[in-house]
């Protein structure tokens, strides 16, 4: 999945690992104080969709928009595509 994402970001691995640490240095950890499953089709978005409610996030950034559905509907958490984002980040 990596080459996959390299490509449609167009940057080279040294770019994309610059990318990821900043990225890490920026992050904060988010503690699990509930559970919300069963909500998605796909047991491995679960721990997204759980990691962005207990974080109060705005927004949950992905190629898998369709899967994380729930999140909007549900909780009222955007999603988005990286695109969408880098565009909105932008302006």
């Amino acid at each position: 999945m990596l080459a996959e994402h390299r490509l449609a970001s167009g940057l080279n691995q040294s770019e994309v690992r610059a990318f990821l640490d900043r990225l890490v240095s920026i992050a904060e950890p988010v503690r699990l104080y509930f559970r919300w499953r069963p909500q998605l089709s796909d047991a491995g978005d679960e721990l997204v969709l759980e990691a962005a409610v207990n974080g109060r996030a705005d927004a949950i950034v992905t190629f898998k928009e369709r899967d994380l559905r729930a999140a909007k509907t549900g909780f009222g958490i955007e999603v988005m595509r990286p695109g969408e984002i880098l565009r909105r980040i932008e302006r």
